[in-house]
């Protein structure tokens, strides 16, 4: 009686706060509105604070009317985080086309405000272009939003403070889908501890398409967990309205099975019946899209060695037909990883932090013709090991360019001391262009690097002139 009681009081106010967020753009809609009300029922708590349900948007742009939504949950870990890291991953590779019909949300699942203002500032400053464009959002919840979680029962054979850490997980789960669910057409359900498969977004994205005259209810593009899992944006209420009603009773995952099991298991059927009429609404894709990576688990002191068996190896460098050529490094390899197996397609470059002056030379012996140049710098493994503030410069053969960089064309390239033109630089991790035709044939190709850098870096595609190079001929 008292949780009804404190539902009616919190209808009036739940409407109020609903018109006034509306007012401020925040992403609460008239479907919301329902759902929202539905929360005070199953969260009588909430009731005490007229802004308990209010996201706290610390970065935001509004973006809607997009294909795909991906939700990323995260919390304070007491060991590693693999959040930029899996940012990293999801942004590596994706086309302008996909960012522009792509949001990547995350939810940061603490009421700590300190620690929330300074990871939004670390992503910020990590993805400065995804934020202002709208492609990256943070959010996190009021400090009402959580009940005491003093009253639960140890079910399962949990510990209590596992019977904690799943019951939070469920309502973290729903905060994120309540919020998401206005802004695209597709929902997936990712964690803060996995890398993607190259081409992940396009394949998603086909896949659903293709199945819009089917009924499903769930897709999985990954066998582990809650990782992978997308949903309808339509369906996102019922599915929550379904978890906020057994949020204390069991973990997620054992909660979308019970969901997919109301919808199309015949009681007086046996389980096999039910696994067949459970499998029409549930669309499993292989390989798998998403790999868990974590080994520290949320959990505190929990070790989770889960790996997807279904995921398969990915490509973790591109080979090129580069021409005979000596190279050069002040980086500093590690173990086998070296610049000449990068070089010549035979694996990639991995170095330790680069320092200011720090550069990779490639010589030719005789000169070369080159067209265009492509350097990708980290891969799927390791996203974020990528070249900053690093320019292309090349070495013309010809001298008398250099005594006449002031006139024409040449006007608009800098020269350095040592007799090399800055032709390009690395832009999110990637250096790609041209190299002007009057430069002619070239004696080196330089990455220089200006700054020091706070991680490794990694090179997975290395070629001063992809497409097309010519040699001098005697």
């Amino acid at each position: 009686m008292e949780a009804k009681r404190l539902f009616c009081q919190a209808h009036y106010r739940a409407a109020n706060l609903l018109a006034e967020e509306t007012k401020k753009d925040v992403n609460i809609t008239g479907n919301h509105k329902y759902h929202v009300l539905n929360a005070y029922y199953y969260l009588p708590h909430l009731a005490q604070s007229e802004n308990s349900l209010r996201p706290n948007v610390a970065i935001g742009q509004g973006r809607t009317n997009v294909s795909l939504v991906l939700g990323i949950p995260t919390v304070k870990r007491e060991k590693q985080n693999y959040l930029m890291d899996t940012l990293n991953s999801l942004l590596y590779e994706l086309s302008q086309e996909e960012r522009s019909d792509c949001i990547i949300i995350v939810f940061i699942a603490e009421t700590d405000v300190q620690y929330v203002d300074s990871l939004a500032a670390d992503i910020k400053k990590s993805f400065p272009s995804e934020v202002q464009s709208g492609l990256l959002e943070v959010v996190s919840p009021s400090p009402g939003f959580y009940p005491s979680f003093t009253d639960l029962k140890e079910t399962f054979g949990d510990t209590r403070e596992r019977v904690k850490w799943r019951t939070k997980q469920n309502l973290d789960y729903s905060f994120l889908m309540l919020y998401a669910q206005d802004k695209g057409r597709f929902y997936v359900q990712l964690e803060d501890d996995i890398i993607a498969r190259t081409g992940y977004f396009q394949t998603m994205k086909n896949v659903a398409l293709q199945k819009t005259s089917v009924e499903w209810m769930v897709m999985e593009f990954s066998q582990l967990g809650f990782i992978g899992k997308m949903f309808n944006t339509y369906d996102l209420p019922l599915i929550v309205e379904f978890i906020l009603m057994f949020y204390k009773d069991k973990p997620i995952d054992w909660l979308l099975d019970h969901i997919l099991w109301v919808k199309a298991c015949h009681p007086e059927k046996d389980a096999k019946h039910c696994d067949r009429q459970k499998s029409s609404l549930r669309i499993r894709y292989k390989p798998s899209l998403f790999q868990h990576v974590g080994t520290h688990s949320s959990l505190p002191g929990k070790i989770q060695n889960l790996k997807d068996k279904d995921f398969g190896k990915q490509i973790l460098h591109k080979a090129h037909t580069n021409p005979s050529a000596d190279i050069t490094t002040s980086l500093t390899a590690y173990q086998q990883f070296s610049i000449e197996k990068a070089y010549y397609g035979e694996n990639f470059f991995w170095a330790l932090q680069p320092v200011s002056g720090d550069h990779i030379t490639i010589s030719f012996h005789p000169p070369v013709t080159v067209k265009s140049y492509l350097f990708r710098s980290g891969n799927i493994e390791h996203p974020g090991d990528k070249l900053f503030n690093t320019s292309v410069e090349v070495q013309p053969a010809n001298k008398l360019l250099l005594e006449n960089m002031n006139e024409g064309l040449l006007a608009k390239y800098e020269q350095t001391k040592d007799g090399y033109v800055r032709i390009g630089a690395f832009v999110n991790g990637v250096a790609e262009g041209e190299v002007p035709p009057f430069m002619e044939k070239v004696t080196a190709v330089r990455l220089f690097i200006h700054s020091n850098s706070p991680v490794w870096v990694l090179l997975s595609e290395v070629t001063p002139g992809y497409d097309y190079y010519k040699a001098n001929t005697p």
